[in-house]
């Protein structure tokens, strides 16, 4: 199996879809790379990702909005055609295995809430089990190992 990871935007907001029976949720991811040419000037170059995730939880799909960062895992599908000008070419589409919302533009950090976490939705309802900065005993050095 070939597996495919991309972090980036979604270009717009998810489309719910429901095909033979099954639901598929539809979105475009787009990844941007900077980089310096061989001139020394600086570049970017944005990559569309297609991507289609059959699920039954389409409860995510409200989270699914443009901008909002994601990180898609799964299957990849290179698929080529004609432009209506008659020349050739390509998509990179996505069978996701895996999303997991990562934040987006325009949200702040106090309150509101704007991100989805699984983890934080299977968090018991206890209290926070993530110890706060001043819980920390231990020395803080910028090794990450």
């Amino acid at each position: 199996m070939i597996k495919m990871q991309v972090i980036g935007n979604l270009g717009k907001d998810c489309v719910v879809n429901t095909v033979n029976g099954k639901n598929v949720i539809n979105f475009t991811v787009a990844h941007t790379e900077k980089y310096r040419d061989s001139q020394g000037n600086n570049q970017e170059k944005t990559t569309w990702v297609d991507c289609a995730y059959w699920t039954d939880r389409t409860a995510i799909a409200q989270y699914l909005i443009k901008g909002k960062q994601v990180f898609v895992e799964g299957q990849p599908e290179a698929r080529s055609f004609q432009r209506n000008d008659g020349t050739p070419g390509a998509s990179l589409s996505l069978r996701v295995r895996d999303v997991q919302l990562l934040g987006g533009r325009g949200e702040s950090g106090s309150g509101g809430g704007g991100s989805y976490s699984p983890q934080a939705a299977s968090a018991p309802s206890g209290g926070s089990s993530i110890p706060s900065a001043s819980d920390i005993n231990e020395p803080i050095d910028d090794l990450p190992f």
